[in-house]
C-alpha cells in the first residue's frame, strides 16, 4: 500500500515508509520502529493505519539496515546516532504536520519496544506532537531521560504483565508523571502478556491483547486528532 519516501530534516534527507489512506487525507501519525529497524512488521502497521483513515509515516532509523537477531538488534540500536534519530523524528513530525494529505492540528506518534521510548521523547522534544502511543516502550539510552512537563500531549501507554524491558513500574510512574501535570493519561497492563505482544511476527505475539490495543489506539487518537 505505501511507499518508501524521503523528507528533510534539519538541512538533511531521511527516508521513510509512509501510507496514505484511499480517501487521500486524514490524521497524521509517525510509526516507530522496534529495535529490528524498519521491518516488514512496522510497514505492515503503517499500511493498516491508513486502511483505518489514517497518514502514517514509518522512519527509518536504521538508514535500511536491519536486524533478525536479539543480540544484533540491541548492538544496532545502543549504535543509533541519538542526535541524528532525533532529527529524523522531528522531521518525521514535521514532514506529515506540512504533507497535503495530512488533516487535524496535530500529529499522533506511536512506537514499538524501543520506538516507544523514543515517542515518550519525542512528545518531549517536539511540540507538533498532539498524542502519543507507546507500546511496552523503554528508555535505555544513558542520560534520555524525558522532561514531561515540556509536553502538552495526551498519552496511552499499552504495556506487558511480564516484561523486564518495560517494567510495569515505570509505566505507572510515567503515567503518574503525566497526570500530576494535567496530561491525559492512560497507560493498560494486559494480562498474560509478554514484552512484544503485538508483534504478530513473534512468539510473543498475544491476539487477543494485540487486538484490545489495537481498538483502544484507534479510537483515542480518533478522539485526540480529529
Amino acid at each position: 500500500m505505501g511507499d518508501m519516501v524521503t523528507f528533510p530534516s534539519n538541512g538533511k534527507q531521511s527516508r521513510g515508509y509512509l501510507a496514505v489512506p484511499e480517501s487521500g487525507s486524514g490524521p497524521g501519525v509517525v510509526v516507530i520502529q522496534e529495535w529490528w529497524g524498519l521491518v516488514d512488521h512496522i510497514k505492515d502497521v503503517a499500511d493498516r493505519f491508513a486502511t483505518e483513515g489514517f497518514v502514517a509515516l514509518a522512519p527509518d532509523l536504521y538508514d535500511g539496515q536491519t536486524a533478525d537477531e536479539p543480540d544484533e538488534a540491541g548492538k544496532m540500536m545502543m549504535a543509533m546516532q541519538l542526535d541524528r534519530a532525533a532529527r529524523d523524528l522531528g522531521g518525521a513530525v514535521d514532514y506529515l504536520a506540512g504533507h497535503d494529505a495530512t488533516t487535524g492540528d496535530g500529529v499522533g506518534v506511536v512506537g514499538f519496544c524501543m520506538g516507544g521510548g523514543l515517542a515518550l521523547w519525542l512528545a518531549t522534544t517536539h511540540q507538533g506532537v498532539a498524542a502519543a502511543v507507546p507500546f511496552y516502550g523503554a528508555l535505555p539510552w544513558e542520560g534520555v531521560d524525558p522532561d514531561f512537563s515540556r509536553t502538552t500531549a495526551a498519552f496511552l501507554g499499552h504495556y506487558a504483565e511480564s516484561d523486564d524491558w518495560a517494567t510495569i513500574e515505570s509505566a505507572r510512574a510515567i503515567e503518574q508523571t503525566l497526570r500530576d501535570q494535567g496530561n491525559t493519561a492512560t497507560f493498560h497492563i494486559y494480562p498474560g502478556t509478554g514484552h512484544a505482544f503485538f508483534n504478530d511476527e513473534r512468539e510473543s505475539y498475544d491476539e487477543g491483547a494485540a487486538t484490545l490495543a489495537w481498538q483502544r489506539t484507534l479510537a483515542f487518537l480518533r478522539d485526540e486528532l480529529g
